[in-house]
């Protein structure tokens, strides 16, 4: 029988670092993930502490993080559910000791140093090495790349929606550039994270709709990055919805030429012939946050002028599965050459 992977989690109490956690414990090539905490207070605690329904009769015991403990436990896969300043403090040293790592921060995904500034990250004599290793993590888009990748910087969930959405146009020239894009996209809550705050509280956030990090959002360099387009071409608009969670971004283009409805179906259908985590509707109907709610699938629909040549993207998906734990187990399958799909059906 073949050998389980061994992986460990880094802020397992975190939305996304929970999601991720129960994701591994059904995968069947990989063995129960080790879960790690930072805090010496946590250490020594159970994950039902939290999350008491996850217990299923067996308790899940957090360890202090330690780059020891990971020796000790042969841990091949490192899996960081952390903010981006422990990211970046963490990566260079684990892969200085053979380990492969899946960053779920943002703390990698960035090559220019501009679009990084906003992570306020400290400049180490590591990092420029380090970074040189990153693969930005998107499987519909790089998975050559992951595939053979050290390090995996797992893309940001409202990226994830729009980068997906526009690069079959972008990428192939259908789009008109000078005349610009528009992301306007609504995420639920649990996008914020677990650590709470006064925009988060129930009381502002129930029955409100609010826009916010306006020409300011961390997600907004990764989205010219990895589609090559200028900031002038681009205005990206985050929302908060009044619901745990789920994205869902309507994107408004213009295109070079006419098109019609069959044509721009047909871009989209062939641009990710080969991704099976990606659902296209047919004309005319448009992606729902709740049918690609607890799926690691991004739902992509589309409506065309009666010109033929303005044209609007609905892209939905999971902000915590496809925008960040199932999207992960995605890279892992990749890196270790099984199925794209495996453990996330």
């Amino acid at each position: 029988m073949q050998q389980k992977l061994k992986t460990a989690i880094v802020g397992a109490l975190g939305y996304a670092g929970f999601e991720l956690g129960q994701i591994l414990a059904k995968h069947p090539r990989v063995s129960a993930p080790m879960l790690f905490t930072r805090s010496e207070t946590g250490a020594g605690a159970t994950l039902d502490l939290v999350y008491p329904h996850a217990m299923n009769g067996h308790p899940t015991r957090l360890h202090q993080f330690s780059m020891d403990a990971l020796k000790r436990e042969s841990i091949d896969l490192l899996f960081l559910a952390t903010p981006h300043s422990a990211s970046w403090e963490i990566v260079p040293e684990a892969l200085t000791n053979g380990l492969r790592v899946i960053d779920l921060s943002g703390a990698w995904r960035l090559k220019d140093e501009s679009n990084r500034a906003i992570y306020k990250l400290p400049e180490m004599a590591a990092s420029a090495g380090t970074m040189q290793q990153s693969v930005y993590g998107s499987p519909e888009l790089n998975s050559s790349a992951i595939a053979a990748a050290r390090l995996v910087a797992n893309p940001g969930c409202y990226a994830t929606s729009v980068i997906l959405a526009l690069a079959p146009f972008v990428k192939s020239g259908m789009a008109d550039l000078d005349c610009g894009i528009v992301c306007d996209c609504k995420s639920g809550v649990s996008g914020a994270g677990r650590e709470p705050s006064a925009k988060t509280h129930f009381v502002e956030v129930a029955e409100n709709l609010s826009a916010y990090s306006v020409f300011g959002h961390r997600h907004t360099g990764e989205i010219l990055e990895q589609l090559g387009i200028a900031a002038e071409q681009l205005i990206f608009t985050p929302h908060l919805l009044p619901i745990p969670r789920g994205i869902l971004s309507t994107i408004y283009l213009r295109l070079k030429e006419s098109a019609t409805p069959e044509h721009i179906e047909q871009a989209l259908r062939s641009f990710y012939a080969d991704s099976k985590s990606v659902r296209i509707f047919p004309h005319p109907s448009l992606p729902q946050i709740q049918y690609s709610l607890r799926t690691n699938y991004c739902d992509l629909g589309f409506a065309l002028s009666p010109d033929g040549k303005r044209l609007v993207l609905v892209s939905c998906l999971d902000n915590l599965i496809k925008g960040a734990a199932g999207q992960a187990v995605q890279n892992m399958n990749l890196m270790y050459g099984w199925n794209e799909q495996e453990g996330l059906n």
